[in-house]
């Protein structure tokens, strides 16, 4: 949507969250809710879905495919990259408009703080060369308790402004690019900020629905699903909304079939479940920013297709 305007920045203007001064303790007077659960899967006859699109903002061309596949009613989420450059008031408007006809749509934000992107906020740290950290070495960093929690709370909080800057209002909910949301350090640091500056907002959990054996074969999965479970442990002890269930990873090769894969993922979500999805038009500046292209025109397609309505309909998974 193509007026040319500057990209967003803010940074929070009140004193931080601090993660090492929040505890369950301290909320315990604001909310009894315990911790949730694990969910026993009973499926119900039809279950109603989140099939969120990431990465709105990176880019001018799955900025565009996502706003096409919302318009049809082929997806019913996406979360947005305020720290992107294709991601400014202009572009926040139809999805606006969007959320506007439909109370269907929710839109969320997608934590940054990973390379190439350079944070909202000063003081940020570590950096490389003025942007976040690579993903594999904040990751380590993460495990190894190296990261900086406060810094971190304080450009989470920024970026949660910056979407309330464009939209008029808080995120519905919070997620995290490459899932580092749900990294050690990093998952505290996140829900300190949004029981700050969103505290209606669910997060994002990725736990995944799969038996135990299954996913020894996916150690990606495997690692996700476990640092998901501290994460929602930890909103629960807060009183913080998540959802019950994720699903959508898989190895992101060039020969993955999507069509193929899709169907899995549905199979024993439960109600109110997640699923992630990548869905895009390949552009100079996506293919500059991030090693994840051909595959996004492939979800792309597949959602945008004849049978994918059919799909839902014999899975009993309905996103209206």
């Amino acid at each position: 949507m193509g007026a040319d305007v500057t990209p967003i920045t803010a940074e929070a203007t009140q004193p931080p969250p601090d993660p090492a001064k929040d505890s369950p303790a301290s909320a315990a007077a604001s909310s009894d809710k315990p911790a949730d659960q694990p969910t026993l899967v009973t499926e119900p006859a039809t279950r109603r879905i989140r099939l969120c699109a990431d990465d709105y903002g990176i880019s001018p061309g799955v900025n565009d495919a996502i706003r096409k596949l919302l318009l049809r009613g082929r997806i019913n989420a996406t979360s947005v990259m305020v720290v992107a450059a294709s991601f400014n008031r202009a572009e926040a408007t139809p999805l606006m408009i969007l959320k506007a006809g439909s109370q269907q749509v929710a839109i969320g934000l997608h934590v940054t703080l990973t390379a190439p992107f350079r944070p909202l906020s000063t003081g940020y740290g570590p950096l490389r060369a003025g942007a976040f950290l690579p993903l594999k070495a904040t990751l380590r960093a993460a495990m190894l308790r190296r990261l900086k929690p406060q810094k971190i709370a304080v450009e989470v909080g920024a970026q949660i402004k910056a979407f309330a800057a464009a939209f008029g209002r808080p995120p519905d909910f919070v997620d995290g690019h490459q899932h580092v949301h749900i990294f050690p350090q990093v998952r505290e640091a996140v829900i300190a900020a949004v029981r700050h500056a969103a505290p209606g907002a669910w997060i994002r959990h990725c736990g995944s629905t799969r038996s135990f054996a299954r996913l020894l074969s996916d150690r990606k999965g495997l690692l996700i699903n476990h640092m998901s479970r501290a994460l929602r442990r930890r909103a629960g002890e807060f009183g913080l909304k998540t959802n019950p269930a994720f699903a959508g990873t898989y190895s992101f090769k060039e020969s993955a079939d999507y069509a193929a894969l899709f169907p899995g993922f549905l199979k024993h979500l439960p109600d109110g479940g997640v699923v992630m999805c990548h869905p895009g038009h390949v552009d100079d500046q996506l293919r500059r920013l991030d090693t994840l292209t051909d595959l996004r025109e492939k979800e792309y397609a597949f959602f945008a297709g004849d049978a994918f309505p059919g799909i839902l309909q014999k899975h009993r998974v309905t996103l209206n």
